[in-house]
């Protein structure tokens, strides 16, 4: 696909020009900061008028059915030799009886566990095929399959999509279902252990009536899980999964006439099923208003307003989501504006609508500052919507909304797979592939008489009001413990079908990387581009030599909150202009950092280029350092470190690093990079000026730059926008990482989390090997061990114990002596057992049995084959552009990968393994209820200290 530029909609077809506000009020600190030149300050953001980038924003397709009614659509996109295989199931949780709750979902991991002309897992046998995005996910209205593969792979692909489509059940035994059961249950566990994990039952309990079809979660009741019997799940396949309720959709390296062929040998034979006919609902209005309090391990109090509305096929859709988006969606949002930036009694605000087939869900979420009048701040999120209700949003703000949509879309869709899905949800839905284009034009010509219209109808309905206060957890709904001597009822033999021989896969070409070009700006700045045309689309990284690693010991999280505040105004813009001017380019852009780096990051239509690098440079260059906007900032980053030490996740990756590294490391400090309270408190705005002046600076930066406009083109926008920069007088940072590692302690730490249904167990060491070293031995056998699904690790806690819902090990990327992290959450009452089955794969790998060839030649194939798939859109080639430069690569390095892992042995593989990972080095962190965790730790003979949750 050739999405030619250019802008966004009727609605925009004359934008204003963005009115420069007066320079703010400057505190003696910001005399640190070097100012923009005057001439950037005052200038004018034109916005390139809407109509013609809808218009250009096209997806050929032909569409064939075959005659047992599977529905073929094919997109032809030759821009890399991939194809994405998408297959989507007319069927979702909404279809489920009473006592079937989460079967659909439950199905969409038995697809993944073989069939039966292709026994064993599916991915097991895909990972040698080399595919990119390759997953299944399961909603309320369909189960979708997905997978990218090089086209010499296509062909086996397609038999084995076929296969569990029509030959699944003899793999489908009582073993297998009880362990895939076990999955999920530990996936509902995984997600019900976070922070506000239960208010998705709550909201869908208080919107619909005992029996509707969307009032269930599509994960299911423990319940409804523990008495799946086996002959109950099959026939849920039978009536659900035959090729006429299922669309496929083939898009990338491939055309109608091979399509035909292929789909007709794989999928032809394949009998017609039941017609599935997806439930009918309807969209209920609540007798009254409900008000429910609930209490969870949280921070700080959410309030939350929820109404059932019209689904994504009525001429409400567009509008509702627009007026999600004005009132809590853009940046510059009516309740960011009046309770984060005005009031400053919330946090953070959203509102969203999720638009489903039958029906769609309207949320608002207001995340309340602590400390704040909880009540005083529901009644003014109240004001707000109510004020939109009665008044209606303004043209401008429509024309925002409906810039970004189509700008983030145009992006999406740079992607086949994304191309694909869109196909299949206009066909599974509406009928129609090109029910996105109707989107688009509803998007381009919405007014805001419409919007409000459309809020009037479905708003002023009786609201659910679900708050969640910071308190004990209600009581949790655990699955039932197997009863002693259980006998599972045994089902019906299912009759083989032998099909034809699997296909083999083609020779897969080496990876042809876009060439990479240097230049220099007129102030010396580096410019490394590369040139890729898919979509008119240009993505900017300004990479500082900085990230995490920079904060001083004594005042941790200031650089991070430094970058926050960088977002937070100009000045000549104040926050809220700074994200209305984003908004009008459809640009976006994000500073944030790594442990190694700080990067200012733009994507934007490249009609807007010119515009969008100006007011990424007053970000970068102009910042306001605002006393008040500092505060702001500053509250929210406590709140959000009080929500960390609610996660499980940011526990442990607050908790683990100081432990390996040592507090005097540049890499000894919580991988979050927010700090902890006292250093925060700390902070002044001259502290911020002075981080700013010493880390963000044209002798500190690089710029990567992936276009479809030329570099000449390119370089002289950017260095209008940043040529002249000159670096202030204060000294450049540096990192010094001359601080001994400690003496490797290997212990159990436990951080008691009180009514964890899971435990969180988090492992490390420090390996004696460098981010700049060259780790692809190491990584290859390392994929076999630890990180791919197929792992050792995964596979035992998942695949056999079903323990786990995912478990994974591998070495964190940095410049420095890389961290080896071991994630593994699991069920609570198997985590003695977890850690004792972890430290039996390590040690039987690099003690026992390395690796295998089966595993060599499964690594190597998946390695090589996915190359092309992991180059295919511009923000992969910009990733691996600046890996290759942080990492000391040559820029060539990508088109070296598969020759090198092609010469790959087995010794090579397992020396490197071994010469880096020592299990007996590792320290283990556990986050979980330590009633429960600790008399199982006590049995491992591992010294055992508690630390609080800090």
């Amino acid at each position: 696909m050739r999405l030619r530029a250019v802008s966004i909609a009727a609605l925009l077809a004359a934008a204003p020009a963005l009115a420069t506000a007066p320079a703010w009020a400057q505190s003696p600190a910001s005399a640190a900061v070097a100012s923009m030149p005057i001439a950037l300050q005052g200038q004018e953001l034109p916005a390139a008028p809407v109509a013609e980038l809808v218009a250009e924003v096209n997806i050929p397709w032909s569409r064939f059915q075959l005659d047992n009614g599977l529905t073929v659509i094919v997109h032809e996109d030759r821009k890399a030799p991939v194809v994405a295989v998408s297959i989507w199931y007319n069927v979702g949780s909404k279809d489920e009886p009473a006592g079937s709750t989460g079967f659909a979902h439950l199905f969409e991991h038995l697809m993944f566990g073989g069939s039966e002309n292709a026994p064993g897992s599916y991915l097991g046998r895909m990972r040698a095929l080399g595919p990119t995005s390759l997953n299944g996910t399961t909603w309320f209205d369909r189960t979708n399959y997905f997978q990218t593969v090089p086209t010499p792979a296509l062909e086996q692909t397609l038999f084995l999509e076929s296969d569990r489509m029509g030959y699944l059940l003899g793999e489908v035994g009582q073993e297998v279902l009880d362990l895939q059961r076990g999955v999920v249950q530990n996936e509902k566990r995984q997600g019900d252990n976070q922070p506000y994990g239960l208010f998705q039952y709550a909201r869908l309990e208080a919107l619909f009536p005992e029996g509707h079809p969307y009032r269930h979660s599509t994960i299911g009741s423990m319940a409804d899980l523990d008495a799946a019997s086996l002959e109950t799940v099959r026939n849920w396949f039978r009536d659900k999964y035959g090729p006429n309720n299922a669309v496929l959709v083939l898009s990338g390296d491939i055309d109608e006439a091979t399509a035909r062929t292929l789909t007709e040998r794989y999928f032809g034979a394949i009998p017609r099923g039941p017609v599935n006919e997806p439930a009918q609902a309807d969209i209920p209005t609540l007798a009254e208003p409900v008000n429910i309090v609930m209490r969870d391990r949280v921070a700080n109090t959410r309030l939350t307003r929820n109404w059932a509305v019209a689904g994504m096929l009525s001429e409400d859709a567009v509008p509702l989501s627009v007026g999600a988006a004005i009132l809590g969606g853009l940046a510059s949002s009516r309740l960011d504006n009046a309770l984060v930036r005005g009031d400053e009694t919330a946090v953070s605000v959203s509102a969203n609508l999720q638009a489903f087939h039958r029906l769609g869900m309207f949320g608002i979420t207001v995340n309340v500052k602590p400390g704040e009048d909880a009540s005083a701040v529901s009644a003014r999120m109240d004001e707000v919507l109510n004020d939109l209700i009665q008044n209606g949003p303004t043209e401008e703000e429509v024309a925002r909304v409906a810039t970004g949509y189509v700008a983030a879309r145009l992006q999406s869709l740079e992607q086949v797979n994304g191309k694909a899905s869109t196909l299949a949800e206009g066909q599974l839905y509406a009928g129609d592939p090109d029910f996105y284009r109707r989107e688009l034009e509803a998007y381009a010509s919405v007014t805001p008489a419409q919007v409000q219209a459309a809020m009037q109808r479905w708003l002023t309905r009786p609201v659910a009001s679900i708050t969640i206060e910071p308190g004990e957890r209600e009581a949790y709904e655990e699955a039932a413990a197997a009863p002693s001597g259980a006998t599972p009822v045994p089902a019906e033999p299912i009759q083989r079908v032998e099909r034809m021989p699997m296909p083999e896969i083609g020779d897969v070409e080496d990876l042809d990387f876009p060439t990479v070009e240097r230049t220099r700006l007129s102030n010396g700045i580096e410019v490394v581009y590369a040139q890729v045309d898919t979509v008119p689309v240009t993505r900017v990284s300004v990479s500082f030599d900085a990230g995490f690693a920079a904060d001083r010991a004594d005042r941790l999280g200031a650089h991070s909150l430094m970058l926050n505040l960088l977002e937070e105004g100009t000045r000549t813009r104040d926050a809220n202009a700074l994200a209305e001017a984003r908004e009008r380019l459809g640009a976006n852009i994000n500073v944030g950092a790594s442990i190694d780096r700080s990067t200012a990051t733009l994507s934007t239509p490249s009609a807007n280029l010119g515009s969008s690098l100006t007011l990424l440079a007053d970000v970068l260059r102009n910042p306001a350092m605002d006393a008040a906007a500092f505060e702001r900032v500053r509250a929210q980053r406590l709140t959000g470190i009080a929500s960390e030490r609610t996660q499980p996740a940011a526990i442990a990756a607050r908790a683990l690093p100081p432990l390996l590294f040592g507090a005097d490391s540049p890499y000894g400090r919580g991988f979050t990079g927010t700090g902890n309270e006292a250093t925060v408190r700390a902070l002044t705005v001259a502290d911020m000026a002075s981080e700013h002046a010493t880390w963000v600076r044209p002798d500190n930066a690089k710029v990567y730059v992936v276009s479809d406009r030329p570099l000449a083109e390119v370089r002289a926008e950017l260095d209008r926008a940043f040529g002249d920069w000159t670096p202030p007088a204060t000294a450049r940072g540096e990192k010094n990482f001359d601080a001994p590692l400690p003496t490797p302690q290997p212990r159990i730490v436990l951080i008691d989390r009180p009514q964890s249904p899971q435990s969180l167990i988090y492992a490390g060491q420090v390996l004696p090997v460098s981010g700049t070293d060259d780790l692809l031995a190491m990584n290859a056998a390392n994929s076999i061990l630890g990180a791919d699904f197929l792992s050792r690790i995964n596979s035992d806690l998942r695949e056999t114990k079903g323990w786990s819902y995912g478990v994974r090990g591998g070495p964190t990327l940095v410049q420095g002596r890389l961290p080896y992290f071991i994630n593994a959450p699991v069920q609570a009452n198997r985590t003695g057992e977890s850690i004792q089955a972890l430290m039996a794969q390590y040690e039987r790998f690099l003690e026992v049995e390395g690796v295998t060839q089966a595993e060599r030649d499964r690594a190597v194939a998946g390695n090589t084959r996915s190359l092309a798939g992991q180059s295919e859109t511009s923000a992969q080639i910009l990733g691996t552009m600046i890996s290759n430069d942080v990492y000391g690569r040559p820029d060539d390095y990508p088109e070296t990968v598969a020759s090198r892992t092609r010469a790959l042995t087995l010794a090579d593989m397992d020396a490197a393994a071994r010469a880096a990972i020592d299990p007996d080095r590792f320290v283990w962190v556990v986050v979980g209820d330590a009633s429960v965790v600790r008399p199982q730790l006590e049995t491992l003979g591992m010294p055992i200290e508690e630390l609080p949750i800090r």
